[in-house]
């Protein structure tokens, strides 16, 4: 891993920590500042708006300054917000403090990925974004379950105080490992980004980002029922699938950006249709045990096989003016986060088992799927002077497998 790109990763392997090791806090965060679990677990959903929210704001605001300190203003801004966290007196006190410190969420991976992109040659971007995004995925794996026990043992404070040692970390590796002037675009400003919003391929791209990751967030919000009252796996093996379900995660990384550097939109194309057979398969093995530990690991992997070529399509996409397509491509994944947490939820309430509510992450892999081929077939079409490849057939095997 190029030194630079290794910087990044620590950065967001902090970020990802910050993420999501409050949902194995609740209890001590909810019986320390005296509230219920459940409002407890509006901090989460507060961090999810403080991304969404903050990642056009600071992509926009920041479009006309040099990347370099951007990132480490952002990076900064996670260990201050951490801080106020550790220290937060009370509930609402630490629900701003969450809030802040998301607001650079979006931005950081956003400009991080167009960063770590322009440290290699071209034929390498998808992968350098993978081993961008390699510390989200093991935050999941070591960072969330080693703050979870350091929170259950020292208490929920030391946990951010954790967090914020290694945010502090992160801005130094930065500071002394990311070049300057890092793949400055040329003629960028605020108007230039802005403009990026008027292609369609770059709204399509994003729209495929949400579906993906509602498909995910439909059912994976609800594992743990599906795994304990469907499979009859015991609770406490639960963290031992989740587990396993993270290193898919992060051997999908890896793969999803060696695939996405040979075949971009194919790569996302067959991914999404593996998803949506991965989701029906769940649903029938989810009443045995040990087919459905191996189809979550499978589902692990899949997973992120399709985040690296999404980003670089964002990307590609936006051409010259990167910076707030790349920022705005991780609020739309937040959006679907939120919106598949929803629509798996309103379809349990309206009778879905848990064994069949993959059929629901299902639907909406199909949906992304669908946006992904047209998205292909605008290319070709481009590409091809208004002839798009096996019109009147639809999209063959063979015209998928092109870039």
């Amino acid at each position: 891993m190029p030194l630079p790109i290794l910087a990044l990763a620590i950065a967001s392997f902090c970020i990802g920590t910050t993420e999501f090791v409050i949902m194995g806090l609740l209890p001590e965060v909810a019986t320390d500042l005296g509230v219920s679990i459940p409002s407890a677990g509006l901090l989460v959903t507060g961090y999810a708006l403080g991304v969404v929210i903050g990642a056009p704001v600071i992509a926009i605001a920041t479009a006309s300054l040099p990347r370099k300190p951007v990132l480490i203003g952002l990076a900064m801004l996670f260990v201050v917000g951490n801080f106020f966290c550790a220290i937060a007196p009370n509930y609402w006190m630490l629900m701003i403090a969450r809030v802040i410190t998301a607001l650079g969420h979006g931005a950081f991976f956003g400009i991080g990925s167009v960063v770590a992109a322009s440290l290699v040659p071209r034929h390498k971007r998808a992968s350098a974004i993978a081993l961008m995004f390699a510390g989200l995925t093991l935050a999941n794996i070591l960072g969330v379950p080693a703050g979870t026990a350091l929170g259950e043992i020292y208490g929920w404070r030391a946990t951010f105080v954790a967090v914020v040692a290694i945010g502090i970390a992160a801005v130094a590796a930065i500071v002394f490992l990311v070049p300057p002037a890092t793949g400055e675009q040329k003629g960028s400003g605020i108007l230039s980004e802005v403009k990026v919003l008027g292609k369609l391929q770059v709204w399509l791209a994003m729209l495929i980002s949400a579906l993906a990751s509602g498909s995910l967030f439909a059912v994976f919000t609800y594992i743990k029922p599906i795994l304990t009252d469907v499979s009859g796996i015991s609770t406490t093996s639960v963290t031992w699938v989740l587990l396993l379900f993270g290193a898919g995660m992060t051997v999908g990384n890896v793969i999803g950006g060696k695939l996405a550097d040979w075949k971009l939109m194919p790569t996302v194309i067959w991914t999404l249709a593996a998803v949506v057979l991965t989701h029906i398969l769940l649903a029938e093995v989810s009443g045995m045990a040990t087919a459905a530990v191996a189809t979550v690991f499978l589902w692990g992997v899949l997973t992120f096989v399709i985040v690296p070529p999404l980003q670089m399509r964002v990307v590609e996409t936006a051409e010259d003016a990167p910076n707030l397509a790349a920022t705005l491509n991780q609020g739309a994944f937040n959006v679907g986060n939120a919106a598949g947490a929803w629509i798996g939820g309103a379809a349990l309430t309206l009778g879905v088992s848990y064994q069949h509510l993959p059929f629901v992450g299902s639907f909406l892999a199909a949906a992304g799927l669908l946006v992904a081929i047209y998205s292909l077939r605008i290319d070709r079409k481009a590409r091809h002077g208004g002839v798009v490849p096996g019109e009147g057939q639809g999209l063959s095997v063979k015209s998928l497998a092109g870039r």
